[in-house]
């Protein structure tokens, strides 16, 4: 039987006290293969009923060539090494070129536009991540609408943060850093990169009020370099930018935003382990299409990306880059997006943050 892959719970919006109440379950509805089957099942009745109409609404065969996937994100970051992934997987299961298309820009925001705007025929694809559920509410103007120019097709996985010090820092937990930032209002430093820290650095002073000095960087590489230079006093991160010199002692890890802890650095305690589940925060990947494109395209390709999340060599790859495999339908995806859209619009309206 095939595994039933976890999906990510919903988040509601966060709720400014470290008492916050775990976010609820996804809801879960039927598998894939059993929504494929009803689908199949109807559109075979309808063809017996009325088998004229039916021929003149058949529509063009799907696949009809390559297929592109947007990534709009940089060559070598996360985001494209999910993206290729993925596009080999889909490449063998479908039998045509899978076409992964880098334009970066405007916080991923040039991409999704281009994608947007897309014939939707199923041959044009978006990989998106968190950045654009914040970009709703972060960006004044954007080229596209992300709940009503796009279909979610699934959601592929999650990545936590990862907060960070210098060795030098007097503090060796998150109620430490606290009370440190607290006593020691704006004299520390915080480095961030890309919306998804950015605003979890924002989140992070607004539930704890404290105020740090809020620096941001290029990528997160270089947060990571800032916070082993000392040119900051601690930095938000992923775990494959700091895990070398937290198990050498070069840096220290304080806390993962996760559910649970990382397997590549199970000495870090989490968010929720240190008493602040408000902090719980991840960058995810997904998969969405234009708005129009057919439902029977949609649902083929939930089918064969779950399939591709089951594979035992994407999973390798995906847990040695600290991604955790999620997998779910069109609608749990559809759910996911609204509430992260809600969740980080009123960290942006709260915090006054503006794009960087």
């Amino acid at each position: 039987m095939p595994t039933t892959l976890p999906s990510l719970r919903l988040r509601p919006s966060p709720d400014p006290t470290p008492a916050s109440a775990p976010r609820p379950s996804g809801s879960r509805t039927a598998p894939a293969g059993a929504l494929a089957g009803r689908l199949l099942a109807t559109g075979a009745a309808l063809a017996l009923l009325v088998p004229a109409a039916a021929t003149h609404a058949q529509p063009q065969a799907w696949p009809s060539g390559p297929i592109r996937l947007m990534v709009p994100f940089a060559p070598g970051s996360n985001n494209d090494t999910v993206g290729r992934l993925l596009g080999n997987s889909l490449q063998s299961s479908l039998g045509v070129p899978v076409v992964v298309e880098n334009r970066p820009g405007a916080g991923g925001n040039l991409g999704a536009e281009i994608a947007a705007r897309a014939n939707p025929d199923g041959q044009m694809l978006l990989l998106g991540n968190s950045s654009h559920a914040i970009s709703v509410t972060l960006y004044d103007k954007l080229g596209y609408d992300l709940l009503r120019d796009f279909a979610p097709v699934v959601l592929l996985g999650s990545a936590p943060y990862f907060l960070t010090v210098h060795p030098s820092l007097p503090a060796k937990t998150l109620k430490e850093v606290i009370a440190l930032a607290r006593a020691r209002p704006e004299q520390l430093t915080i480095g961030s990169a890309g919306a998804g820290t950015y605003l979890w650095v924002e989140l992070f002073q607004s539930a704890a009020r404290i105020k740090a000095t809020h620096v941001v960087y290029k990528g997160t590489p270089q947060v990571a370099a800032a916070v082993l230079s000392g040119e900051v006093s601690m930095g938000v991160v992923t775990t494959l930018n700091a895990i070398a010199q937290v198990k050498t002692g070069k840096l220290r890890g304080i806390a993962m935003t996760s559910e649970r802890r990382s397997p590549l650095l199970a000495e870090v305690p989490t968010v929720i382990e240190s008493g602040w589940p408000v902090l719980e925060a991840a960058t995810w990947y997904g998969l969405l299409a234009p708005a129009a494109v057919p439902r029977e395209v949609i649902a083929r390709l939930n089918a064969e990306s779950l399939r591709a999340l089951r594979q035992p060599e994407l999973r390798e790859r995906l847990d040695n880059m600290d991604i955790r495999a999620a997998g779910s339908t069109p609608e749990q995806f559809a759910t996911f997006l609204r509430a992260e859209v809600q969740r980080w619009g009123k960290v942006v309206k709260d915090s006054g943050a503006r794009p960087q």
